[in-house]
């Protein structure tokens, strides 16, 4: 996490905490010419376009009394929508019983790209069923591994 995103972090937790949300993540980056300090925000019964708004303008006036970006940015709040990222232990607990897309950074019984049902999180290893043609098997990836996580969506 960038110094920038570290602060705004600071920043925006008692807010954040106050609404009872969590924050999912935070990046602050550069596109074309324009920066943009995004701050992906959730709660147990999902976010909506107010709750956006509430930590929106709350943010913003802490964010011009602190005043930690030396330029002109765009400040965008939202959900992290529905193929959520996993980065957090508590973030991987929420999710068992759900479908999962991880990435890890090297092979894990020769594969670098699982997709199935997190069926348990425990001894900082994700345990993971995959079906392979009509055959299901479970996979368990250390989270040192693990180069991406989030929620996948299933149709």
């Amino acid at each position: 996490m960038s110094k920038i995103a570290e602060t705004v972090q600071q920043l925006a937790l008692p807010i954040i905490r106050d609404l009872d949300m969590e924050i999912v993540h935070i990046e602050y980056v550069k596109e074309g010419k324009n920066y943009f300090l995004r701050v992906f925000i959730d709660k147990d019964t999902g976010v909506d376009i107010e709750d956006c708004e509430r930590v929106s303008e709350r943010l913003s006036e802490k964010l011009d009394e602190v005043d930690p970006i030396p330029h002109n940015y765009y400040l965008e709040v939202s959900s992290p929508g529905a193929e959520r990222p996993l980065k957090k232990k508590n973030d991987f607990e929420k999710a068992v019983g759900k479908r999962v897309y991880i990435k890890t950074y090297e092979p894990v019984e020769g594969e670098k790209i699982f997709e199935g049902t997190l069926t348990k999180f425990e001894d900082e290893c994700v345990y993971i069923d995959i079906v392979i043609k009509t055959r299901k098997k479970q996979v368990v990836i250390p989270l040192n591994k693990i180069a991406l996580a989030r929620l996948a969506v299933s149709f």
